[in-house]
């Protein structure tokens, strides 16, 4: 699950004269659930009862032309960044890689500097940013949740 939001604004700053002329920006919140299908929530048709999912939904806009990858890292990184999975670095989950994948460029097995995320660009334009979950989109310093901008 990916969550950025809070209108953008610093709450430490939140009454003062520009936080105020400002206009009001909104919050965002992108929801990723592996091994779940897209009738799998009451707000797409499923019989299960999901009424906070639903809820969120009702109040949002859907985005329902995406495709995912064979794994769960190729799915993030494409919804994480707007590019193909092997542009960004993760051409197969790091875990299940094939010898002959190591090395290559677009395995590299982790988000390499190619690509923005838009968790980079949301605090760029003033957002708080988190991210809540599993993480394999790299296991490095350099490379785990607060270098693409969370």
């Amino acid at each position: 699950m990916f969550l950025s939001g809070c209108n953008g604004q610093n709450p430490a700053v939140s009454g003062s004269p520009a936080a105020e002329a400002a206009p009001k920006r909104p919050n965002i919140l992108v929801l990723l659930a592996d091994d779940m299908g897209y009738g799998d929530i009451g707000a797409f048709g499923s019989e299960i009862d999901t009424p906070n999912i639903d809820s969120l939904a009702a109040e949002g806009i859907h985005f329902t032309n995406f495709h995912v990858g064979a794994a769960c890292s190729p799915t993030q990184t494409m919804l994480m960044t707007g590019v193909d999975n092997h542009l960004a670095g993760l051409g197969n989950m790091l875990e299940i890689q094939a010898d002959n994948q190591f090395g290559k460029p677009g395995y590299e097995g982790h988000l390499n500097n190619n690509v923005v995320t838009v968790a980079t660009l949301l605090k760029d334009a003033g957002y708080n940013t988190y991210m809540v979950g599993k993480w394999h989109l790299g296991h490095t310093e350099d490379t785990i949740p607060h270098a693409p901008g969370f």
